[in-house]
């Protein structure tokens, strides 16, 4: 009999830390969910449970709506068990042929699916994620498959479903009797070879959904990727806006710098022009000073001679 948040074996003291991490890896939001277990694997490593990183690093990314079974699952824990409950009730109605009793109790079903399947959704968006019309289709189906089969009942209340579950094709609690004759009245009677016939069609649909279920993991994955990418080009444009714009300023410092060298270079040209003037002027006044020497000193001896010619 399926429990609540059953474990086979699990284990306590250090194997805890492994399945509180699990459970808690299987509540985060699927686009979160590579970056959680690695860093959920990196911290058991660091703490040197090997073998826990190495379980951590396994899990496998959920599908959307496998994860919002599993939130609904943790977030409403009292809901859940009522519910797991109904299917015990339902699973035992059928089995006992109670027709009557199976008719009431669908209805229940019928009641409990929607408005489990609506606080899923509701959780999913408070999480981040808006459930599509077809993701919102498969988290109905697991909650049906959890009322119609104790394996699948067993699956979910695990709390780490990685795929949508499909109903079994023989236990499809919403339907009446499919025939009734006189004396047979609250027993349910299939006709000759329907089993054989669900169980090829059950077979066959549970083929479907596991490869829906692998594309859209991988749907997943090309989309996160996608992020990664955006965010990558983003970074790079950034970076790209930054080089243009240092490369602007280096520009506009260059282009001053190149104005002040030519005005430098003007100022040189004026500067050499007037050493060359002050220069010639040195030149001249030099040898109008040598001249005036040279007068000073023959008019000096000339009046020498004369005073001496006197006397």
């Amino acid at each position: 009999m399926e429990t609540l948040n059953a474990r086979k074996g699990r284990p306590g003291g250090a194997g805890r830390e492994l399945e509180t991490a699990l459970d808690e890896l299987y509540t985060t939001p699927p686009s979160d969910f590579v970056a959680r277990r690695e860093m959920l694997a990196a911290a058991a490593k660091t703490a040197g449970r090997v073998d826990d990183a190495r379980r951590i690093h396994a899990a496998r990314r959920p599908t959307l709506a496998a994860w919002a079974a599993n939130l609904l699952l943790r977030s409403q824990p009292e809901e859940s068990q009522q519910f797991l409950e109904l299917g015990r009730a339902l699973r035992a109605a059928y089995h006992a042929r109670d027709a009557d009793g199976l008719k009431d109790l669908s209805a229940q079903r019928r009641r409990v699916v929607t408005a489990l399947s609506r606080q899923a959704a509701q959780l999913a968006r408070e999480a981040g994620h808006r459930l599509s019309e077809s993701v919102q289709q498969d988290l109905e189906a697991t909650l049906r498959a959890v009322l119609a089969d104790p394996d699948a009942a067993d699956q979910w209340a695990g709390g780490r479903l990685i795929n949508a579950l499909t109903p079994p094709s023989d236990f499809r609690p919403g339907t009446a009797p499919a025939a009734e004759r006189p004396g047979t009245r609250g027993r349910l009677t299939p006709p000759p070879g329907a089993r054989a016939a669900k169980d090829e069609l059950a077979e066959r649909r549970r083929a479907r959904q596991e490869q829906l279920a692998q594309a859209q993991e991988a749907a997943e994955a090309a989309e996160e990727r996608l992020r990664e990418e955006r965010a990558r080009r983003a970074d790079v444009d950034a970076e790209l806006q930054r080089a243009r714009e240092h490369t602007e300023q280096a520009r506009r410092r260059m282009s001053a710098a190149e104005e002040q060298m030519q005005q430098a270079r003007e100022e040189y040209r004026q500067a050499e022009n007037e050493q060359q003037e002050a220069e010639e002027h040195s030149r001249s006044a030099a040898d109008a000073l040598a001249q005036a020497e040279r007068e000073a000193r023959e008019r000096a001896q000339h009046v020498r001679r004369m005073t001496a010619g006197t006397t």
